[in-house]
């Protein structure tokens, strides 16, 4: 039940919001509804007070706010019309505060009820903006000015009032206004800061979506307004694997199940990438490409790819077991072009001959062989264990002297199905 109140009020403050409203423009109208809705509750004590004393006309001026807001409110729940609705409301709270402290005979007689006009100003500030606020605060100002040039005039026509009641009706109306200006200041700032931390979760949240797509010093290139980047690299490790078996596989599974088992092997690829720092580039259907030594120097960066590699296909060995699928690694490591093109769906992506040269030895690879070039192998013969393949045919490049990475230099070097030769 405890809800149920704050619901309620939920409900009439959104009584004129548009599904199409932003959530600034829901804000405004919401304020608006609430305090046109307290003014008219809190008026009902100026009614009955002025008719007990007598003073139908002074009691006819709110009781007109009254009847003529609930008619406001009703219109603007059926058509909507916000603009007409906020600028009915200013104009009653501006203008008849004023006409009951003339009826009233002056400030003094009234307990200063023309303080209630302040509210058209500062209602126009938190409903339309600065530019509209500062049109009603002149008009403001001017009534103000007006009262204050009848006021002589009018005291000797003061309402014959209580003393009580005067003194009453000055701390109402001074805890009137102060109140509801407090009120509504306070609801206006509660939920633009909550608006502040949603649209910073979503911002989080974007930013977290960008660098699972770009790597972060790119993210932020890219985000300065860098376009396109265009970066190039003298050493530089590629890994292409591409997963053996998988097409046939997947025919005989249902979708869910196809999608599981890539994920399910991709993500081990990324926590791969992330233990040995390496740069995760993309995935092409069941293909996966990671760089080494791309963004910053790193001096260890081929054997961390080779590494990568290496835990790769012990990962997928172990899958085959269940799913008889296996993996074909190639690895190249040499100069590269790396760079951000485009303006939608874009990805930090890497050109040239390394890059050719390494999808080359995955392509033309034996499953669940690591292949690579004669420089890549020149490079980590002195850390890793390596069989020799020969010379092979290279699509685009002719004959090429290739070499299968088995294992790092102390490790059990596993069998390599398939492939010959003297260990280096």
């Amino acid at each position: 039940m405890q809800g149920a109140p704050a619901g309620v009020i939920a409900r009439f403050a959104s009584l004129g919001s548009l599904p199409t409203d932003t959530p600034d423009e829901k804000l405004r109208k919401e304020i608006l509804v609430l305090s046109a809705g307290f003014i008219t509750l809190l008026a009902i004590m100026w009614v009955v007070t002025y008719w007990s004393l007598g003073l139908l006309s002074s009691a006819a001026i709110p009781f007109i706010y009254q009847c003529t807001t609930i008619i406001n409110l009703l219109v603007f729940a059926k058509r909507k019309k916000y603009r007409f609705f906020r600028a009915c409301q200013l104009s009653l709270t501006l203008l008849l505060p004023v006409l009951l402290q003339l009826s009233l005979g002056g400030f003094v007689s009234s307990s200063g009820v023309v303080l209630w006009s302040f509210t058209a100003p500062l209602g126009a500030l938190l409903f339309g903006g600065r530019r509209q606020a500062v049109g009603w605060f002149v008009a403001f100002t001017v009534v103000l000015g007006l009262a204050g040039v009848l006021d002589p005039i009018l005291n000797s026509q003061e309402a014959q009032i209580p003393s009580t009641i005067h003194v009453l009706f000055f701390v109402l109306n001074v805890l009137g206004v102060t109140g509801t200006c407090y009120v509504l200041l306070h609801y206006f700032v509660s939920e633009q800061e909550r608006y502040a931390r949603a649209l910073a979760f979503e911002r989080e949240r974007s930013e977290r979506l960008l660098l699972n797509v770009l790597p972060e010093p790119i993210a932020e290139r890219l985000k300065l307004g860098e376009s396109p980047i265009a970066d190039g690299a003298v050493e530089v490790g590629v890994l292409f694997g591409d997963i053996v078996g998988f097409t046939p596989l997947s025919e005989s599974m249902a979708p869910d199940d196809v999608i599981r088992l890539l994920n399910d092997v991709f993500t081990s690829f990324d926590e791969l990438a992330l233990r040995y720092r390496l740069e995760k580039i993309k995935t092409i259907g069941d293909a996966y490409m990671v760089a080494s030594g791309l963004l910053q120097a790193d001096p260890g960066h081929a054997e961390a790819i080779a590494r990568m590699a290496i835990a790769m296909r012990d990962e997928i060995n172990r899958r085959g077991e269940r799913t008889g699928i296996s993996i074909r690694i190639g690895i190249d490591i040499g100069p590269v072009i790396a760079g951000v093109i485009g303006r939608s769906k874009f990805i930090y992506d890497l050109w040239g001959d390394t890059v050719n040269m390494a999808s080359r030895m995955e392509s033309q690879g034996l499953p669940g062989c690591i292949q690579v070039t004669d420089r890549a192998y020149r490079r980590l013969s002195n850390r890793f264990v390596f069989e020799e393949r020969g010379v092979i045919e290279v699509k685009g490049k002719g004959p090429m002297q290739t070499h299968f990475l088995i294992a790092e230099r102390g490790a059990q070097a596993p069998t390599t199905p398939g492939v010959g030769g003297p260990k280096t």
